[in-house]
């Protein structure tokens, strides 16, 4: 699954499940303790949320088929339920992002397909790219806008120091896998951010062609608020 855009591949299998019969052949699976023509339909090509669920429930039901003690049964069966119930949820869910999608793309398409640099440094960048129009009359208007974000080196005095001083190259590792962690950080901000403008109305040539994250100010590090270009600035 994209970060904020459901691929078309997964939308298809997604769009190709029928509620109803979904919800019959959990019943089938769960009264003839085995899936069946459930594997039939194409769960396992919506996307990791539906698929984890599906494997949940060929989890409890292998429980359940095994158990033996009436007790044991009656536990297993109640999990087994609540599994195909997870499971129908799911695929609904999924079913209402689609459409929720597909409806906000008549105004606005953000581009989520953004790949990481090679190697990071303290200053860090995300370039999102975006089109968006008022009507669908209109005709589309492209931009984009870049996230930027010095990352603040300062050792953590809170944090436990080593008891032995680890290599340079561990500690270059280290310092990699942190930066990492806080690209990845900026992107999936960025790019919600950017999301929720766009879908509580918000005027895309407002939109800057860049913004500098702002921080916590008790982290020094992102938060929640830190991609929001159109709060007010302190």
């Amino acid at each position: 699954m994209g970060e904020i855009n459901i691929p078309r591949d997964q939308q298809v299998a997604i769009a190709a499940i029928d509620a109803s019969e979904l919800d019959r052949l959990i019943e089938q699976a769960i009264r003839e303790e085995r899936s069946g023509d459930l594997h039939r339909l194409p769960l396992g090509n919506c996307g990791s949320y539906i698929a984890t669920k599906l494997h949940s429930f060929d989890r409890a039901l292998a429980k359940h088929r095994e158990a033996k003690a009436p007790r044991k049964r009656a536990e297993t069966g109640d999990a087994l339920r609540r599994a195909g119930r997870d499971l129908s949820f799911a695929v609904g869910a999924m079913k209402q992002r689609m459409e929720t999608e597909q409806k906000e793309g008549q105004l606005f398409s953000i581009d989520d397909q953004i790949i990481p640099p090679h190697r990071f440094s303290k200053h860090l960048s995300v370039r999102v790219s975006y089109r968006w129009r008022r009507t669908v009359d209109d005709e589309w208007s492209f931009g984009h806008i870049t996230f930027v974000h010095d990352v603040d080196l300062r050792p953590d005095y809170t944090s436990p120091v080593p008891k032995r001083k680890p290599s340079a190259a561990k500690q270059e590792q280290d310092l990699q896998d942190r930066l990492c962690q806080t690209w990845e950080h900026l992107m999936r901000g960025a790019l919600y951010s950017l999301r929720d403008y766009f879908r509580d109305g918000g005027d895309g040539d407002r939109i800057p062609e860049t913004f500098q994250a702002t921080v916590d100010s008790h982290s020094r590090g992102l938060n929640n608020y830190s991609t929001q270009f159109w709060r007010q600035q302190p």
